[in-house]
């Protein structure tokens, strides 16, 4: 099968993808092992996009969700190949809007009863006044749509009117959207990754994320700790496997997510689950990225085989997806 690796360079660096293009070689070598013909293809403008449908691909894996355009709105990938009867790896366009706007994922996970954490979004001067406030202190405040951890440090944990006013400026001036602000949990923190193959059978990952503490004694898992690998990864205690597993897999599917996916759930002070967010192109960087790791973490299952259990929902709607667009033909 011939299959390209389909990446993005996104300056904003505040978007889930694959990761760098050491992490897009690390699946390539995967994909090789499995014995297909496979190269990345670095897309930044849309004649790179044009050449690949041209080389007609039997399918190819989006290691990002969008291609910056110049004086135009972003290109999803997932829509440009779907318009162009190319097989796609991951959720569609209407799916992955939830991985972008962590609102919306939440509003659509609590219509279906899923539990997450209260919020409300916020802009500078929006609120006036302590009382004006939808939820109480403490609050964590974070960027609407970003990844990573970016944007996310010790002060996003705010416990007065000052703190919230000067957090949600800054994010602004930064991020130039609302800011996302939530009740925060003192639990601890998990990540799951989840695995649809093209049976159906699903593979749930899941691992606890123990951040490391701050000089101000908080552990809060922003980007500094995430860049510097200095948080600890661990298996999850038996008591607590199952509840975080049973969010995990609920959120996934009441996102409609395809093929795979990484949910973050966190934990309250009494030990109540919460949907956090999806990351659904998640990093795929070997030996770091917390999707592989979870997997290997919890199932013991290696890199490569990480990779093809992602693809296999993929290569099945290969040749369904092909005899499909004949009949269009």
């Amino acid at each position: 099968m011939n299959i390209e690796i389909i990446t993005s360079r996104n300056s904003k660096l505040k978007e889930t993808g694959f990761g760098s293009l050491h992490a897009c070689d690390d699946v390539l070598g995967s994909i090789e092992g499995m014995g297909h013909s496979v190269l990345v293809t670095i897309c930044e403008t849309l004649e790179d996009l044009e050449n690949v449908v041209r080389r007609a691909p039997d399918m190819v894996v989006l290691a990002a969700k969008y291609m910056p355009v110049e004086g135009r709105d972003d290109m999803w990938f997932s829509d440009y190949f779907e318009q162009n009867h190319i097989t796609f790896s991951g959720s569609n366009r209407e799916t992955l809007r939830y991985d972008s706007d962590k609102v919306s994922a939440k509003e659509r996970l609590t219509n279906l009863g899923i539990k997450t954490a209260k919020y409300f979004t916020a802009i500078p001067d929006q609120y006036q006044s302590e009382e004006e406030l939808p939820i109480l202190f403490p609050l964590f405040l974070k960027p609407l749509d970003a990844a990573n951890g970016n944007g996310v440090d010790d002060s996003s944990f705010v416990e007065s009117f000052s703190e919230f006013r000067e957090k949600v400026l800054s994010l602004y001036e930064i991020y130039k959207q609302p800011v996302l602000v939530e009740e925060y949990l003192s639990g601890r923190e998990f990540t799951v990754a989840v695995i649809k193959n093209g049976s159906g059978k699903i593979t749930i990952s899941a691992i606890e994320i123990a951040p490391p503490e701050s000089s101000g004694g908080l552990k809060i898992l922003g980007a500094a700790a995430k860049m510097s690998d200095t948080e600890t990864l661990k298996k999850i205690e038996p008591h607590d496997i199952a509840s975080v597993n049973a969010l995990a897999v609920a959120s996934f599917q009441g996102l409609g997510a395809r093929g795979f996916g990484r949910i973050d759930v966190k934990m309250d002070g009494l030990g109540v689950c919460y949907f956090m967010e999806a990351n659904l192109v998640p990093g795929m960087n070997h030996g770091t990225s917390y999707f592989p790791r979870a997997c290997e973490i919890e199932n013991k299952i290696s890199y490569d085989d990480v990779i093809k259990l992602i693809l296999d929902e993929s290569f099945k709607r290969v040749g369904v997806e092909r005899e499909y667009n004949k009949k269009l033909r």
